[in-house]
């Protein structure tokens, strides 16, 4: 098996952590494959809330010290947040892993710099499903919804020569089998 850093992203409410979540339930099931394969996990300068994503919760003042002390392999602002991948969540890539990391779309041009060879998940969902994903979170105040939504349509398309994308308008077994079915088509999949 080959070493291969898949980058996860998309814009705010395309369901990006429903589909990892998704895909490490139904790997699980498999051994063989679930062996190969690093869910990482992201620092994050927001506290943790119950039923949202497993981060590590950071102070801006502990983020910057570890940023300036090199311990962020990746690390991007979005939203008025920051966001960083440990350097060691990247270590099974050494052994031939497949990583998973839940990236940031404004970043790719950087982590491409940085991982000339890494995999683009491109998850999407309709403006419409989008608001109202972002509405029933209730984090944000509708006037942040739509930043976020007029963020997302001046982006444009995205294009990346390594990239897979899905649409996840559908129900989440079925994006999650899409999904599937395009990993399992890149060469060395376990």
């Amino acid at each position: 098996m080959s070493a291969r850093l898949i980058y996860v992203l998309g814009p705010s409410g395309a369901g990006k952590d429903s589909v990892l979540d998704w895909l490490k339930t139904h790997i699980a099931g498999h051994p063989e494959v679930n062996a190969q394969v690093h869910w990482t996990q992201r620092s994050i300068t927001r506290a943790a809330v119950v039923g949202g994503e497993a981060h590590e919760s950071l102070s801006v003042e502990t983020f910057e010290q570890l940023e300036l002390a090199g311990a962020f392999a990746l690390s991007w602002q979005a939203n008025g947040l920051s966001y960083a991948i440990r350097r060691e969540e990247l270590s099974p890539l050494l052994q031939g892993g497949w990583v998973f990391v839940n990236g940031s779309r404004a970043y790719l041009p950087i982590a491409s710099r940085l991982f000339p060879d890494l995999t683009v998940l491109h998850i999407t969902a309709s403006m419409q499903s989008l608001r109202q994903r972002l509405l029933a979170r209730g984090r944000e105040s509708h006037e942040r919804i739509d930043a976020r939504l007029a963020r997302t349509a001046e982006m444009g398309p995205l294009h990346h020569p390594r990239m897979m994308e899905v649409s996840n308008d559908l129900t989440l077994e079925e994006t999650g089998q899409a999904v599937l079915a395009q990993l399992k088509q890149l060469p060395g999949w376990p």
